[in-house]
């Protein structure tokens, strides 16, 4: 089962995780963190590491947060680079993840990520999507080492 770590601004990533447990029951390896104005990034980037850790089973893990390029989404993207499975989603509405829950035990997490970000609305993307249009940097001496 993918595990999902759900990271917004405020207490929204909370009351997301309530309002899915409301509807489907206590949900297995699924943490909110909240992002709490002069919350540091240190601190922000220990909060997530342990929801990673605590919602890993080895299938993959969603960060699952509300805005591209704030601070959960850097924190996650920087993260999902030293876990495989790792996705991060921005833009994420209760609608959308609420469809997204019983895909969490049949579908990769790289299925998912495509399927979260073609059934969300425009604002929704992934940090793989953002890569596609934007490739990574590549210094041109390291293209010509021998």
């Amino acid at each position: 089962m993918l595990g999902w770590v759900i990271s917004c601004h405020d207490d929204r990533a909370q009351e997301l995780l309530d309002r899915l447990e409301k509807k489907f029951g206590p949900l297995p390896q699924c943490r909110a963190v909240n992002y709490w104005r002069g919350l540091s990034a240190n601190m922000l980037s220990r909060m997530m590491c342990d929801a990673l850790h605590q919602t890993d089973s080895g299938d993959g893990v969603i960060f699952l947060t509300d805005n591209a390029g704030s601070a959960p989404y850097r924190v996650a993207s920087l993260m999902s680079h030293k876990h495989s499975g790792c996705e991060v989603i921005a833009g994420i509405q209760y609608p959308l993840i609420e469809k997204m829950v019983p895909l969490r035990d049949t579908l990769s997490s790289s299925d998912f990520r495509n399927r979260i970000v073609e059934q969300g609305t425009p604002g929704v993307t992934s940090l793989w999507h953002q890569q596609q249009k934007n490739p990574p940097f590549i210094l041109l001496h390291d293209l010509y080492k021998p």
